[in-house]
């Protein structure tokens, strides 16, 4: 089961939610198990689920050491037949290439005889299964056609030219195809790069011993020097300073940060000597995390690629039927030489490589762009499922507004009083408070300049505020409801009135108010105009949620415990909806788990790893907006790849099997692996081509 408080992100403080759910709760364990199963489903697939990795340096290698023997194999046997310019034979060059041939087809063909056991294994045979097929029957009949010859004395036509270049074609094209892949999941390796290899440790006698930051261990004391990364999750002891976390977080601007503060390893320090204590090493740093995630979002099958898995698989029973026909149709009009040649051709067209790659391109390319836009996207399926959503349900505090109480207004209500006097009153009264409200106003007085006024007593009126004398005076600084008066003055929508009391007089009032974020507008409109209704479900009351939901011109609901919003999920799923759900990874951990998609917003340095399947590392609205643009922009990019990878076989096949050979239209081999390798760099350049606009949120 999902433990909900694992990795529990900072808590905004939205009064109404601060009741947590503790009891776990998930999206049910056979849905989870489903998930794993299919994970390694993914992973031990041949052909490119499984051993592609293995071979990334391998194809490279592989394809070097094959070309001289592949070229001397080629400028010593006839293609199709006809003596090339350069080429040249000798007395026994057939018996020379037959061998060198057989040193090409084990040391060359391996690769693809492994994924094709592979297959066969899974009982899904596909590309490496059709590769094999070709290398082999052109191999295996050249070899008869050497031996017939000098058994018969005939001269029978061998293909070892059209062998070897489909050979070397075909580890070119893997070559290619995982530098692409390379490419595309380098999000992993750039976050690996961002940690130093070496930490400075200050140890007590304030001499600096430099370690590998392997060797570090959490209360280390370790310094960082201007321009130098932070190696290790910490909070800072000493100095101040501005700390690029772009890479982490996705957040552009530099982040002023001083004793006190936590700093993520990795992160780039600006201008200051920071002096850290190590909170998190190895496993458990952010970074790692965060590679951890991406690792399993690129290894777990999409519905896209599962699809793409069955059509390979159909492809492959296509080809070899259509490839039969073609042999024994060929081998009655023409010969069985003729007939060997399209059989060939056609299993090798057939290949469906560009369909294997097609949607693990766009998933690597997809996630890297998420990650350095701090979209974090643990389920990949989310992408796909996120498109298609009705609802999104919004938690308000921290999420659609900053979380932190703000004076928004201060009314003057007694012409005795400047409103410099009232501001020192407010502040003064409140100055033995460290409640959110209380801090607001003292630093809002701050900001002003304005020195708090003295109090000699300050006691608290249970349920009400607060009330103290000053000068001879007494104040009280009480909720409207508790004045019990009705006071004429306009307050910004949403805001909570306090009302500052002078022997029963009001004299001052202070609209406090949490502000809302300044892309929260625009993710709505964002959201109407991709038909996904936006609900905003809030712990606060009732007219603080208006105020909020009137400004967003969004339906609400108010007083919302965590246990509502988890009901609300599940009645909207009832109803058929598809539903995602945004909000705070621990008070909202329940809904995130039950809704469709979850989005765990402002996960900062813990990750709310447990309940969402997305995780936004700040807590901007903005990059929800990111999300639903990469979701769409991402399946369109795999249904483009589908359509292609699996589109141009329906012409290929039949064209390779010689349907057209009546008008003089026939493919060799080599050609066939030709447009098989560009059909695939294409389905790699269109994975390479999806991007994100770029951010306008200031």
């Amino acid at each position: 089961m999902k433990n909900n408080n694992k990795h529990s992100s900072h808590r905004h403080h939205n009064h109404g939610d601060m009741d947590h759910l503790k009891h776990n709760n998930s999206k049910t364990e056979q849905q989870r198990d489903h998930k794993h199963h299919d994970h390694h489903a993914g992973h031990e697939h041949g052909g490119h689920g499984g051993h592609e990795h293995h071979h990334h340096g391998n194809f490279k290698e592989l394809f070097l050491k094959s070309l001289p023997l592949g070229i001397i194999i080629m400028l010593l046997s006839p293609m199709y037949g006809f003596e090339l310019p350069l080429q040249f034979t000798f007395p026994y060059s057939d018996i020379v290439v037959a061998i060198l041939s057989t040193i090409l087809i084990i040391y060359g063909g391996r690769p693809f005889y492994k994924g094709a056991v592979d297959e066969f294994k899974q009982k899904e045979p596909g590309m490496m299964a059709l590769v094999s097929l070709g290398i082999s029957v052109s191999y295996l009949y050249s070899v008869y056609a050497v031996i017939t010859s000098y058994v018969t004395s005939e001269q029978v036509m061998d293909f070892f030219f059209e062998f070897a270049s489909l050979l070397l074609i075909m580890l070119l094209g893997h070559w290619i195809e995982m530098k692409t892949i390379g490419e595309a999941g380098d999000a992993q390796a750039e976050l690996a790069k961002l940690v130093p290899k070496d930490a400075h440790v200050v140890l007590e006698d304030d001499s600096i011993e430099t370690r590998p930051v392997a060797d570090l261990k959490v209360g280390d004391l370790i310094r960082v020097q201007a321009g130098e990364n932070v190696p290790a999750d910490g909070t800072i002891e000493r100095g101040e300073s501005r700390l690029n976390e772009a890479l982490l977080t996705g957040e552009s601007k530099a982040v002023k940060k001083g004793p006190g503060d936590e700093v993520i390893g990795g992160s780039t320090n600006g201008e200051g000597v920071l002096y850290i204590k190590v909170l998190e090493t190895g496993d458990k740093s952010f970074i790692s995390q965060v590679q951890t995630l991406i690792s399993q979002a690129q290894s777990q099958p999409s519905r896209a690629e599962n699809i793409a898995q069955k059509v390979a698989g159909w492809l492959f029973y296509i080809a070899v039927i259509v490839a039969l026909i073609a042999f024994v149709t060929w081998m009655v009009i023409e010969d069985v030489p003729t007939a060997v040649i399209f059989t060939i051709t056609t299993l090798v067209i057939a290949c469906p490589h560009a369909l294997g790659l097609a949607i693990p391109l766009v998933t690597a390319r997809s996630t890297s762009l998420g990650a350095s836009r701090g979209l974090l996207v643990k389920d990949r399926e989310a992408l796909e499922i996120a498109q298609d959503a009705d609802v999104m349900i919004l938690d308000k505090t921290g999420t659609l507004t900053t979380g932190e109480f703000k004076v928004l207004d201060v009314k003057l209500l007694n012409n005795k009083y400047k409103k410099e006097e009232i501001i020192a009153l407010l502040a003064g009264i409140e100055g033995g408070s460290s409640h959110p409200i209380a801090q607001s106003i003292i630093s809002f007085a701050e900001q002003q300049d304005i020195r708090p006024t003295s109090f000699d007593s300050i006691d608290v009126i249970s349920g009400a505020g607060v009330e103290g004398k000053a000068g001879g005076h007494r104040y009280q600084l009480i909720s409207q409801k508790a004045y019990g008066r009705n006071l004429d003055i306009d307050i910004p929508k949403g805001a909570t009135l306090s009302v500052l009391v002078e022997n029963d007089d009001a004299i001052g009032a202070v609209a406090l108010g949490d502000e809302l974020k300044p892309t929260s507008k625009e993710l709505i409109k964002a959201l109407k105009k991709n038909n996904i209704e936006p609900i905003m479900a809030t712990g606060d009351n009732e007219k603080a949620a208006q105020g909020a939901a009137e400004d967003l011109e969004i339906e609400y609901r108010s007083n919302q415990s965590p246990q509502d919003k988890y009901e609300l999920v599940k009645t909207l799923k009832d109803e058929g909806k598809k539903v995602i759900m945004v909000g705070d990874g621990v008070n909202d951990a329940p809904s995130l788990a039950l809704a469709d998609v979850g989005i765990a917003v402002g996960a900062g340095t813990q990750v709310a790893l447990d309940s969402a399947d997305v995780i936004l590392t700040q807590s901007d609205p903005g990059d929800i907006e990111s999300f639903i643009e990469l979701a769409q922009k991402t399946t369109r990019k795999m249904k483009q790849n589908l359509f292609w990878g699996a589109g141009y076989n329906f012409i290929a096949i039949p064209l390779a099997a010689g349907i057209l050979a009546p008008i003089g239209i026939t493919l060799s081999p080599a050609v066939g692996a030709i447009l098989m390798s560009v059909s695939t760099v294409i389905v790699a350049i269109n994975a390479i081509l999806l991007s994100l606009d770029p951010k306008n949120n200031g």
